[in-house]
């Protein structure tokens, strides 16, 4: 167990980048900063072949730091790569289908979820973590106030956890936190000036460490 255990913990996404090895240097970088739960990997419009060269190299590094390692909606590009699990972004029946075919030896979990009846139905698919938001959702400092109320509303009543997205500030981790939810995705408040990855985690993780709200038990 970690000191994170029982707080709000960081999901990273993996940034969007046109140089595969840049990237995983990126990667590389930040997770030396300190404690992450997963990084979520999204194709970002690379074709199969190239997603699954990044996968292949990204993988190992995220496992290696002790994160798991999760695909977005490429259950193929999950297995060869041997990713942790498999993200759907999609519908829930999407969720519901990736559910039966690949967990318990995958982790699967679903985002997508909009509205409260949404994320209701893809809780009854009894997925690994529910998220709220879109992986780019990050367009301000702030995380979307839509989503930290969701993020609030489901802590509160569900047993699942729940990842919600935050914004470009480092800041709105905490806010984040402050929901109840289990974990924090951040994508351009790590990513955004590269050299900084390492540090903008070591900050996140310190301001999370002294500020979260502790889980009972």
């Amino acid at each position: 167990m970690t000191a994170a255990d029982n707080r709000c913990r960081l999901v990273l996404i993996a940034p969007d980048h046109s140089d595969t090895d840049a990237c995983v240097k990126m990667m590389e970088d930040a997770l030396k900063g300190g404690d992450v739960a997963s990084v979520i990997i999204p194709q970002y419009g690379l074709d199969d072949r190239l997603f699954q060269d990044r996968a292949e190299k990204l993988v190992p590094v995220i496992q290696a730091a002790g994160a798991a390692a999760l695909v977005v909606d490429n259950s193929q590009v999950a297995g060869r790569a041997k990713a942790d699990g498999l993200h759907v972004s999609g519908a829930v029946a999407d969720l519901a289908e990736a559910i039966e075919k690949h967990a318990p030896k995958l982790i699967v979990g679903g985002g997508n979820a909009k509205e409260r009846h949404i994320a209701l139905e893809i809780g009854d698919a009894q997925p690994d973590y529910v998220f709220f938001g879109r992986l780019e959702g990050d367009i301000k400092p702030e995380a979307h106030s839509k989503n930290l109320a969701l993020g609030e509303w489901w802590a509160a009543m569900i047993e699942i956890p729940c990842i919600v997205m935050g914004g470009t500030a480092i800041e709105s981790a905490l806010a984040v936190a402050q929901t109840g939810a289990e974990f924090v995705a951040l994508r351009l408040a790590v990513f955004e000036v590269p050299e900084r990855a390492a540090a903008v985690v070591a900050e996140i993780n310190a301001l999370l460490d002294e500020k979260a709200p502790r889980f009972d038990g």
